[in-house]
C-alpha cells in the first residue's frame, strides 16, 4: 500500500508563504486604496450634485476608474454614503477619543472636553446637508429607511457609550459620590445633541447674517449645559458653578 501524504507532511516552504502572504496583503492594500480613492469622489460628487442627482458613472469616473471597479467594492449608491458617513464619523470619533487622552483625568474633565469638542464641530456644512437630503431620501424608501435608522444606531453608540461612563453613578477621581440624573435615556440624548448641531447648521447656510458661527456655539454649548451638566450635581456643588466656561 502507498502511504497518503498529508498536506502537513510535506508544509509549503516558508518563503513560499511569505510570498503568499505579501500577494495578500498587497491586494488588500489596493483594494483599500481604491475604497479612499472612490470614498473622496463620491464626497466631491454628492457636494456638487447632491445625493439623488449624483451618478455612479461621474463618481467612478472622478475616481480614475471604471463603473465596474466601483461595483466590485459598494453594492450600490446607498452603499457609497453609508461609508462616507461612517468614514466622517470615524475621523471624529479618533479626534474625540484623542483629546480625552490627552488631558481628561476624571469625569468633569471629560465632559468639558466632550462639550468644547461637540459646541465647536459643527462646521463641516457638506456632512450636514448630505445627511438631510439622504434623510429625506430614506423616509420615502423604506428599505433606505430601514438602514439609515440601523446604521445611525450603530454610529451613535461610541457617543452614548462615553456620556453613559461619564454620567453613570458612582465615584469621580476624587472620591466625590456622583448620580446619574439625565433626564433622557442616553440615545435619545445622543440623538438630541445631533440633531439640535445639524439644525442649527442648517440655519446658518441659510441665513449666516442671522445665525452667526458664535451663535451657533453659543446656542450648542448651552444646550449641553443644559442636557448634561446636572448629571455631575456633586461635582458642581456647593456652588454650583459652571465647570464648562474655562
Amino acid at each position: 500500500m502507498y502511504a497518503v501524504k498529508n498536506r502537513e507532511d510535506n508544509p509549503r516552504p516558508p518563503a513560499a508563504r511569505r510570498r503568499q502572504g505579501a500577494r495578500h496583503w498587497t491586494q488588500a492594500a489596493r483594494t483599500a486604496a481604491t475604497r479612499r480613492k472612490l470614498i473622496a469622489a463620491a464626497s466631491r460628487i454628492f457636494a456638487r450634485d447632491g445625493f439623488e442627482a449624483a451618478r455612479l458613472e461621474d463618481i467612478a469616473a472622478s475616481a480614475g476608474y471604471t463603473r465596474g471597479a466601483l461595483y466590485a467594492n459598494f453594492k450600490d449608491k446607498e452603499d457609497i454614503f453609508f461609508a462616507l458617513l461612517e468614514q466622517w464619523i470615524g475621523d471624529r470619533v479618533s479626534e474625540l477619543d484623542g483629546l480625552l487622552r490627552k488631558g481628561a483625568p476624571n469625569s468633569a474633565a471629560k465632559l468639558r472636553t466632550l462639550r468644547n469638542y461637540y459646541a465647536r464641530c459643527a462646521s463641516d456644512r457638506r456632512l450636514v446637508l448630505l445627511s438631510l437630503e439622504f434623510t429625506l431620501y430614506a423616509i420615502r424608501h423604506p428599505a433606505a429607511h430601514k438602514r439609515l435608522r440601523m446604521r445611525k444606531r450603530r454610529l451613535r453608540a461610541h457617543g452614548a457609550q462615553l456620556i453613559h461612563e461619564i454620567t453613570r453613578p458612582g465615584r469621580d477621581a476624587s472620591g466625590s459620590a456622583r448620580r446619574s440624573s439625565l433626564p433622557v435615556s442616553v440615545r435619545a440624548a445622543t440623538a438630541a445633541l445631533g440633531a439640535l448641531s445639524n439644525a442649527l447648521l442648517l440655519e446658518h447656510v441659510v441665513d449666516p447674517k442671522t445665525m452667526r458661527d458664535a451663535d451657533v456655539r453659543h446656542l450648542l454649548g448651552t444646550f449641553f449645559d443644559a442636557l448634561l451638566s446636572p448629571a455631575l450635581t456633586s461635582e458642581t456643588s456647593p456652588k454650583r458653578q459652571r465647570l464648562f466656561h474655562r
